[in-house]
């Protein structure tokens, strides 16, 4: 029976995805503007985040952090130097509970929480399901502000993206950890764009709302071109070459650009299974014990 439902899923959701195609090609044609208003729509539609809780963490306390007048939710677990776990887009704080535990272990303050329009967050002003990545810097900016300087960020896909645009703003951690970072985003509308059926008029046309809607400019947001405007920290960025949803690529063009950066290249984690990999969780638990360490030896 599960695999029948399974079947009949993607049976709907090739069936869906062909008549969004065919009907962007004729926009593409006849009515780019019109093609170009939906496909912003689509692109800052966030999807719905289906994981759970773990069960085996350490007690901790709840919070909230206000983002114009709406309400950003999250957890602080431990004392010691503060590590903020920024998820991605679609994502929620819960999905990087396993760094909690080995962090607290070491000594650090752990603060995870929910971008709005993710998670148990508020709606962002877009409406329910909408975002922007200058509202999740928002959301982390707001957290900074009640739990104080960052010793570390770890970050996950558009996570690293929102982080960075932080760093833009000031944010100033020692260290960063990015997991699996998109940084182009750019290239990931080419890839929108051939899957949904649409070509170059849409596409130029879904950037510039994009940029009305988030105000902000499209340029601001690909790190490797972006990178020299800052003084960054050192990054540690873990990436598997075969994930599906985010190119290996973007954590390659932080090494060609980032001026301090190991890249740690794992196999068989994919997009989301990096998030709870023992070695992955180790490896950058002892990148940031590591910085913690040369910080109180100074």
């Amino acid at each position: 029976m599960s695999l029948q439902k399974s079947t009949i899923v993607r049976l709907i959701n090739s069936t869906r995805l062909i008549i969004t195609r065919a009907a962007f090609g004729t926009l593409e044609r006849l009515a780019p503007g019109l093609g170009a208003r939906w496909a912003a729509d689509l692109w800052l539609t966030v999807p719905r985040y289906r994981g759970r809780a773990r069960r085996d963490l350490p007690p901790g306390t709840a919070f909230t952090a206000t983002v114009r007048s709406r309400q950003v939710r999250g957890t602080v677990w431990g004392t010691g130097p503060t590590v903020y776990l920024v998820h991605g887009w679609g994502g929620a704080g819960v999905q990087l509970l396993s760094f909690v535990n080995p962090l607290v272990a070491s000594g650090h303050k752990v603060v995870a929480f929910d971008s709005l329009s993710h998670g148990t967050s508020d709606p962002g002003e877009l409406g329910p399901r909408r975002a922007t990545i200058p509202e999740m810097t928002r959301a982390l900016t707001a957290v900074v502000k009640e739990h104080g300087q960052p010793h570390a960020v770890v970050a996950h896909s558009a996570g690293a993206l929102a982080t960075f645009y932080a760093l833009r703003g000031g944010l100033r951690p020692d260290r960063l950890i990015f997991l699996a970072p998109m940084v182009q985003p750019t290239e990931l509308t080419k890839l929108f764009a051939a899957t949904l059926g649409f070509g170059e008029r849409i596409r130029t046309g879904m950037t510039k709302g994009v940029e009305r809607r988030a105000n902000a400019l499209w340029s601001d947001f690909d790190v490797p071109t972006q990178v020299t405007r800052i003084a960054p920290p050192p990054l540690l960025t873990v990436h598997d070459p075969t994930d599906r949803e985010i190119a290996y690529a973007n954590s390659l063009a932080l090494v060609e650009t980032w001026p301090d950066t190991e890249l740690v290249t794992v196999e068989g984690v994919g997009h989301w299974r990096i998030l709870r990999d023992s070695g992955v969780v180790t490896r950058a638990v002892d990148y940031v014990t590591r910085h913690s360490t040369e910080l109180q030896a100074m």
